[in-house]
């Protein structure tokens, strides 16, 4: 699957009920060896990102799983963080969703299209 299909299918999860972190999951089931079940259970506590928007965008951490499954190394993980911030201006939910500030930085279906595309480019 292309970079970019594998982006929009992410998008398409995320549209159609998943989080943020069960929509990149998903984007990734066919290389993981875990259902879909296994990974929408895995990513259901990381809802509005880790510590309900105080934390770690959800999008971003599903993808630091996938990296984790397919052996990913703690350099590479920093790359990731990198390369989404850049993208998305923020790794912390609340800063993304622009809460206290009012400003949207990344709307949640460009967190997930970034995230995957973050974890693509490594």
């Amino acid at each position: 699957m292309k970079m970019t299909e594998r982006a929009a299918l992410a998008v398409e999860n995320r549209r159609t009920g998943c989080n943020c972190c069960q929509a990149v999951l998903l984007a990734y089931a066919d290389e993981v060896g875990l259902t879909e079940e296994q990974l929408m259970q895995l990513g259901r506590a990381f809802a509005v990102g880790m510590g309900g928007m105080q934390a770690t965008c959800g999008a971003l951490i599903g993808a630091g799983m996938i990296l984790g499954l397919k052996g990913g190394a703690p350099a590479q993980a920093r790359r990731l963080h990198e390369g989404f911030k850049t993208a998305c201006g923020a790794t912390i939910c609340r800063e993304l969703k622009g809460i206290g500030t009012g400003q949207v930085l990344c709307p949640c279906e460009e967190c997930v299209r970034n995230a995957v595309l973050a974890l693509e480019a490594l």
